[in-house]
């Protein structure tokens, strides 16, 4: 599901000023949804001035030498109180859990299994399919609807998983094995059978090969089916974009548009309200708006789980790490980059009430985090091009030869 387009206007309405951003999606039979984000004058700043190229240049001079030194010497971001911020940086080492610890032939075994479409009831679906190393370990699409029951989401990037506290959008999964499982056995997603999955590798002379390699003391069985997967997806880390090698001594290495992206991402733009710590993630759940709340496509995102009132429209903090190379973005995988910054520069979108909700006291209600920020369209260019640097360099890759199947074609990392 893509957005048909989005705009943003102003108009006078008993003395207010409302900014109107306007989402036009089709969803269920040709429906439109509408949301409006409204704003008062004393919250919606202008637009900052904008400024010539020799003050920007000694702007990011200045910026340069600063952001090169020690990061406990950098400005202090701009966060709401109550906040606990980490400052943004290298990713630190994997740490594998003592129930799953990591060896060579684990992992081994967990990357056949990752690109073996034999693991799905239909034989056709692999996690592969959906996580696709040329395409950021997503798969380039709105929303992922593997088996064809909608609505769906769109697919998170598994790269960096290892680091984050849960999974999914709504948070479901305390863990990778927990993730996978619950993919593999979805009805909507690889509809695995445990004991076909079993029968599958003990079968394959290739597999028991590789299982009695990574799991001496084990019988094959589906935890251990679990365990590789998890395994190997936790080897899927990044580290290796211009923002690190910056970070690593490269003050040359950003541009002046990077770096004066990179302090506003910290200050002027608030994203470190949310999108800190290593991963540019705070692995917490928020309300951007996007909940569709009472219409047909209608999407709680964590209240599904916890059943809280307050849940109602949180969705789990994306990483920024590789944005630019798993659009489209947001659970609704409806928006490209530029698209998402101006509407978080117009502070989001707030669900319109109808009617018969006004009242309602558990109407999803927006994080007060999203605020009209006055960005101008030179801050908008800057802050695209620092999250470019989050990317990760194509690296070549080739999916492994399967048990029993001829050589698989190229693959290619990103």
């Amino acid at each position: 599901m893509k957005a048909a387009g989005w705009q943003s206007t102003s108009v006078s309405r008993g003395g207010r000023i409302v900014v109107t951003v306007v989402l036009a999606a089709v969803i269920g039979h040709g429906a439109v949804a509408v949301c409006e984000a409204q704003q008062t004058p004393a919250t919606k700043p202008p637009p900052r001035q904008e400024q010539t190229a020799a003050t920007r240049a000694i702007a990011a001079r200045r910026l340069r030498d600063i952001y090169r030194g020690d990061p406990r010497a950098w400005p202090h971001p701009r966060v709401d109180p109550g906040v606990e911020w980490r400052e943004i940086g290298l990713l630190p080492e994997v740490v594998h859990p003592e129930s799953n610890p990591l060896s060579v032939e684990k992992a081994t075994l967990g990357r056949a299994l990752f690109f073996d479409a034999r693991l799905s009831s239909s034989g056709k679906l692999a996690c592969v399919s959906c996580h696709e190393p040329s395409l950021g370990w997503t798969d380039g699409r709105g929303v992922s609807e593997p088996r064809g029951k909608g609505p769906g989401r769109n697919t998170p990037t598994i790269r960096n998983a290892a680091f984050q506290a849960t999974l999914f959008w709504d948070g479901r999964a305390a863990s990778l094995e927990e993730q996978i499982e619950e993919a593999l056995l979805n009805p909507a997603e690889m509809a695995a059978d445990r004991e076909q999955v079993v029968r599958l590798l003990a079968t394959i002379p290739g597999y028991r090969q590789l299982h009695d390699a990574a799991f001496p003391d084990r019988a094959i069985g589906f935890a251990t089916v679990v365990e590789a997967l998890a395994c190997f997806e936790r080897t899927v880390v990044g580290g290796r974009s211009r923002f690190d090698a910056f970070m690593k001594g490269d003050a040359a290495v950003l541009s002046d548009e990077e770096v004066l992206g990179l302090d506003l991402f910290r200050r002027d733009a608030r994203c470190m309200n949310c999108h800190h710590g290593p991963t540019f993630s705070d692995g917490r759940f928020h309300d951007l708006g996007l909940s569709f709340h009472g219409r047909t496509n209608e999407d709680l995102g964590r209240y599904r789980i916890t059943r809280d009132p307050a849940d109602k429209g949180r969705f789990r903090t994306p990483t920024l790490r590789d944005v630019t190379q798993t659009s489209p973005l947001m659970h609704t995988g409806m928006f490209e980059l530029r698209g998402v910054l101006a509407m978080y520069n117009a502070g989001m979108v707030t669900l319109k009430r109808q009617p018969f909700e006004r009242f309602d006291e558990e109407f999803p209600t927006k994080s007060p985090h999203l605020k009209p920020l006055g960005l101008n369209r030179q801050d908008l260019a800057d802050l695209a091009a620092f999250l470019e640097t989050l990317e990760e360099p194509a690296r070549g890759m080739r999916p492994p030869t399967l048990p029993g199947i001829a050589d698989p074609p190229v693959s290619v990392e990103q």
